[in-house]
C-alpha cells in the first residue's frame, strides 16, 4: 500500500512526533510506501482568502466556492495545494495525526482540510437529481481508498465514554470521519485513540507503541466503520433524511448514520 500520514503537531519531540515515528517505521517494515505532510514543519497556510487563487477576477467579491471551483477545473489552484491533492490521489490509505484541542483537530489541519478539499476534488462532484444527490457519502473521487485518525487525548478514556463528562469520542469524531472523510469516499476504520498522554511514563509509551504498531500492521484488514452510503436506499432524496423504518432501537443522533443491521 501506499500510505499518506498528515501530521498536525508543532513538536517533532512530543508524544506524536514520537508515535509518528514508530507508525512510519512499522509501516515501512511491513512493505508500505510511506509520505508525511508535516504541517506545521512545512508552514503550511491554515487560511483560505484570496491568495488561493490568483486567477480570481481582481476586485470581484471572492465566493469561496465557485473560486474553488473554476481553480481546480483550470488547474490554477496554488502549488501547494495542487501538490496535497497530488499525494491524496497517489495513496492507498489517509492517516490523520493529531492532538485533541478543544474537541477538535488543530487549527492547521482543519486549513489543510479547507485548502486542499477542493471544489470538484471533494466535493461538488456528481450529478444532482430525484435520484442521486451527488457523488459523496460512500462515493466520489477517493473511494476505494482507506482512511483512519491516530488521535491524541490528554483526558482519561472514561471522560470520553458514553456517559463521560466530555461526550462519546465516536460524536466528537464524527465531524471528521463522516464528514471530511466518509463524504469524498474514503472507508474510513476506526480511529485509534490514545488517551492520558500528559501523564505518561515510560512504561505507557512502550504499551502505546506497540498498540499503533498493530494497528498499522492491519492497516489492510481493519474493518471499516457502516456508515450509510448516501444514494443506495437508506436516505429520502432530495430531503436526504433517514428513512423512518431505518434506525433501529435506542439510535440517536450520529448512530443512526451507522448501519449496524445489515450483515458484512
Amino acid at each position: 500500500m501506499k500510505v499518506l500520514l498528515v501530521f498536525a503537531h508543532p513538536e517533532r519531540r512530543s508524544l506524536n512526533g514520537a508515535l509518528r515515528d514508530v507508525a512510519i517505521a512499522e509501516l515501512e517494515a511491513q512493505g508500505h510506501e510511506v509520505q508525511v505532510s508535516d504541517l506545521y514543519a512545512e508552514g503550511w497556510k491554515s487560511a483560505v482568502d484570496r491568495a488561493d487563487f490568483p486567477h480570481w477576477p481582481e476586485g470581484a467579491e471572492l465566493r469561496v466556492g465557485a473560486a474553488s471551483k473554476k481553480s481546480f477545473e483550470t488547474d490554477t489552484l496554488t502549488g501547494d495545494v495542487k501538490a496535497e491533492i497530488e499525494k491524496l490521489l497517489w495513496a492507498d490509505a489517509l492517516i490523520l495525526q493529531f492532538p485533541l484541542w478543544w474537541y477538535a483537530m488543530p487549527a492547521i489541519l482543519k486549513g489543510w482540510v479547507d485548502r486542499v478539499f477542493a471544489y470538484g476534488f471533494a466535493y461538488g462532484v456528481g450529478e444532482h437529481s430525484d435520484k442521486r444527490w451527488g457523488d459523496r457519502f460512500g462515493e466520489g473521487t477517493l473511494a476505494g481508498r482507506r482512511a483512519m485518525l491516530l488521535v491524541t487525548v490528554g483526558g482519561w478514556e472514561e471522560h470520553y465514554s458514553p456517559r463521560g463528562i466530555n461526550g462519546p469520542i465516536d460524536d466528537l469524531l464524527f465531524p471528521i470521519n463522516h464528514g471530511i472523510l466518509y463524504y469524498p469516499g474514503y472507508e474510513v476504520l476506526p480511529p485509534h485513540v490514545v488517551y492520558q498522554v500528559d501523564r505518561f511514563k515510560e512504561a505507557d509509551f512502550e504499551r502505546a507503541a506497540e498498540n499503533v504498531r498493530e494497528r498499522m500492521r492491519t492497516l489492510e484488514t481493519t474493518a471499516p466503520i457502516r456508515y450509510r452510503r448516501q444514494n443506495f436506499g437508506d436516505y429520502l432524496i432530495p430531503a436526504m433524511t433517514l428513512r423512518p423504518e431505518l434506525g433501529e432501537g435506542e439510535a440517536r443522533g450520529f448512530a443512526l448514520h451507522v448501519d449496524t443491521a445489515t450483515a458484512l
